[in-house]
C-alpha cells in the first residue's frame, strides 16, 4: 500500500524557479556528457570546485560580518571574532558611509553608527584596524559606490602600518550594477560608476595586486526575491558588463580577470542551492573562455564568497534561525565557496550580539572539524538530482543572459531585471500565504512567544560624537594640502586620469568622504531612477 503524497496545501514539490521537482532521479536524468561536464576539481570547467584539493588543502575563510556604531567599538568586535577563531575579517559599514555622507552631514541625521560602522577619514580607518596587522590578516569590505574611497583608506592606513600595498589581501564589493537592481546604494550615474570600478580594477591590478578588485554580488538580488535561477543569471551578466567595460578601458582580460570575484545567497533548499553553485562555476568558464578569450585558468575560475540567506530569518522563534543558517552554510560548503558568513540568530530583530555571532561562527567551525563534509571535493557530484539540477541551471542561467545581450547588456536591462525579480517575490510570497511554502514558525507550527531576548543595542549618542571628530579632523588638518588633493581629484575626474590614485593621496591628505564625493558629485552628477506607474 503506497502512502499518498502530502496535499499541494503543505508541500510545493517545485524549484524556485517553478520546475517540478520529480519524485526520484536516476541515470536518464544525468546529462549524456557528464563526465566532460564534471571535469576535476581545479580545472576547467570548474564543476566540481576551483581547487586541485579542496578544503583538504584549506578551509574556506570563515568570514563574520560585522560593523556598527564606532571604529573602536567595531575594532573590539573584530578583535573578539578573531579570538574566537574567525579567519578573515568583514566590514559591514552604516548608512551614511555607503551613500557618501560624512556623520556632520544633514542627510546622515539619525542613520550614523545605525547598521554597519561610520567610516569618514583616515583616522577613522586607523581606528578600525588598531592592532590588527594588515598583511596578516584577509579583509572583505562589502561598499559600492563608495569603494574606491573605503579601499583607498585601507592601502593608506596599511602604509602607515608599513605594509606595502602589493602584501595587502581581501576583498572590496565594488559591484554598483546591483545596487541599480536590487538594493539602491548608488550615488552617481552608471557611466561615471563603471569608470570609478574600472580604475579601481587598474589601480590595483599594478599596485595591490592580492587584492579582489570586484565581489560582483546575487546576494542581494536574491533578498530581494529572485530565484536561483535569476541570481546566477543576471550576476553573471553582470559580470560580463564589468568585463566588457574593463576591456573598453583598455585591459587585458587575463590581466584583471583572476582579481574578479563573486557573492552569492545560501538559501533554504539544500540541494538546490549546491546545484546553483556548481552551474554558475561552470557557466562563467565557458563564458570566460568562449566570450572574452580567456586563456590563463585563473581567469576562468569563479571564486565566490556565500552569506547565508538573511530574508529567511524570522522574528518569531529566532531560536529556528540556527537551524536554518546551518543548513544554508552546509550548502556552501557542499557547493566548494571560498569564504563564508554565516547569519546571526537574532538578526531579524536587531544587530547581533556576542552570544549570537559566536553560535554562528561556532555553526562554521562545526562543519569544517566536525561533519566530514570538508574532506572530499564536491562530495555530491554524481547524485542524479544533483547533476540534474546544476544541468537545469546552467541551461536555464543561459537563457537569462542571452535575453539580456538581446537587450543590450546589463546596464540597459536594469529594468528587465527588477521586474523579473518583483514578479518572482510575488509569486513566493503568494505561496507563503497560501501555506504551499511552509515558514516553520510564521505560517505553521506557531507558538506563543515568551519574553523578548536580550538585545543588541547602539550607543544613541554616536551621531553627535562621530560628527564633532569629523569637524575636529577637518579644523586640525592641513587646509592647503587638503584643498589641492582636492582639486587634483576633479581635475582626474573631468579628465581621462585614473581617478582612484588621485583618492589615495586625497585620503592621505585627510580629506573625508563626503568632501570627496561631494566633489565627484560635481562632474558626474547623481543618478535619477526612472519612475514608473
Amino acid at each position: 500500500m503506497t502512502t499518498p503524497e502530502p496535499t499541494p496545501r503543505t508541500r510545493l514539490f517545485r524549484t524556485s524557479w517553478g520546475t517540478p521537482v520529480a519524485r526520484v532521479y536516476g541515470p536518464a536524468d544525468a546529462p549524456p556528457d557528464l563526465t566532460e561536464r564534471l571535469g576535476e576539481p581545479g580545472a576547467a570547467p570548474f564543476t566540481r570546485g576551483v581547487h586541485p584539493t579542496m578544503y583538504r588543502g584549506r578551509l574556506w575563510t570563515m568570514r563574520q560580518y560585522a560593523g556598527f556604531g564606532s571604529a573602536p567599538e567595531t575594532n573590539t568586535r573584530y578583535r573578539f571574532l578573531l579570538d574566537q577563531g574567525q579567519t578573515g575579517l568583514s566590514v559591514a559599514f552604516d548608512l551614511p558611509t555607503q551613500m557618501g555622507f560624512d556623520p556632520d552631514a544633514p542627510l546622515a541625521f539619525g542613520e550614523v553608527g545605525k547598521v554597519g560602522v561610520s567610516i569618514a577619514s583616515v583616522e577613522d580607518m586607523q581606528d578600525l584596524f588598531e592592532a590588527i596587522p594588515l598583511d596578516r590578516v584577509s579583509t572583505s569590505m562589502t561598499i559600492n559606490a563608495t569603494a574606491s574611497i573605503l579601499l583607498s583608506l585601507y592601502v593608506v592606513v596599511a602604509r602607515r602600518q608599513g605594509i606595502a600595498a602589493d602584501r595587502l589581501t581581501g576583498t572590496v564589493q565594488n559591484d554598483i550594477l546591483k545596487e541599480y537592481i536590487a538594493r539602491g546604494t548608488y550615488i552617481f550615474p552608471p557611466g561615471p560608476s563603471m569608470r570609478l570600478v574600472t580604475d579601481t580594477f587598474a589601480y590595483c591590478r599594478d599596485r595591490v595586486p592580492r587584492w579582489n578588485t570586484i565581489s560582483i554580488s546575487g546576494y542581494h538580488m536574491r533578498e530581494a526575491g529572485s530565484t536561483a535561477v535569476q541570481e546566477v543569471a543576471f550576476t553573471l551578466s553582470n559580470a560580463i558588463a564589468y568585463v566588457e567595460a574593463a576591456r573598453a578601458a583598455g585591459l587585458a582580460v587575463d590581466a584583471f580577470a583572476p582579481q574578479l570575484s563573486f557573492f552569492f545567497n545560501a538559501h533554504n533548499n539544500l540541494l538546490e542551492e549546491v546545484a546553483k553553485y556548481r552551474a554558475a562555476r561552470r557557466l562563467w568558464a565557458r563564458i570566460m573562455r568562449d566570450r572574452f578569450g580567456a586563456r590563463d585558468p585563473r581567469s576562468m575560475m569563479l571564486r565566490f564568497h556565500v552569506q547565508t540567506a538573511g530574508s529567511t530569518l524570522t522574528a518569531q522563534q529566532p531560536e529556528n534561525n540556527i537551524v536554518r543558517v546551518a543548513v544554508q552554510a552546509l550548502a556552501a560548503v557542499l557547493g566548494g565557496c571560498q569564504s563564508l558568513h554565516t547569519n546571526s540568530m537574532d538578526e531579524a530583530l536587531a544587530l547581533p550580539t556576542e552570544r549570537a555571532v559566536r553560535i554562528a561562527l561556532r555553526t562554521q567551525q562545526i562543519l569544517a572539524c566536525e561533519s566530514g563534509v570538508a574532506e572530499t571535493a564536491d562530495p555530491l557530484g554524481g547524485s542524479f538530482a544533483i547533476e540534474r539540477w546544476t544541468a537545469d541551471i546552467e541551461a536555464e542561467a543561459e537563457a537569462y543572459v542571452t535575453k539580456i545581450d538581446q537587450l543590450g547588456g546589463a546596464v540597459a536591462a536594469i529594468g528587465f531585471m527588477q521586474r523579473e525579480i518583483q514578479d518572482a517575490a510575488y509569486r513566493w510570497q503568494k505561496e507563503v500565504e497560501a501555506q504551499a511554502r511552509i515558514v516553520v514558525g510564521v505560517n505553521d507550527f506557531v507558538t506563543e512567544e515568551g519574553a523578548p531576548a536580550p538585545r543588541f543595542q547602539v550607543d544613541p549618542g554616536i551621531g553627535d560624537a562621530l560628527a564633532q571628530k569629523a569637524q575636529k579632523l577637518r579644523a586640525g588638518r592641513d587646509a592647503d594640502a587638503a584643498a589641492r588633493a582636492l582639486d587634483a581629484l576633479e581635475r582626474a575626474a573631468r579628465g581621462r586620469d585614473n581617478v582612484m590614485a588621485a583618492i589615495v593621496d586625497a585620503v592621505d591628505a585627510s580629506v573625508t568622504l563626503g568632501e570627496i564625493c561631494d566633489r565627484l558629485r560635481g562632474v558626474f552628477g547623481t543618478h535619477q531612477p526612472a519612475v514608473t506607474f
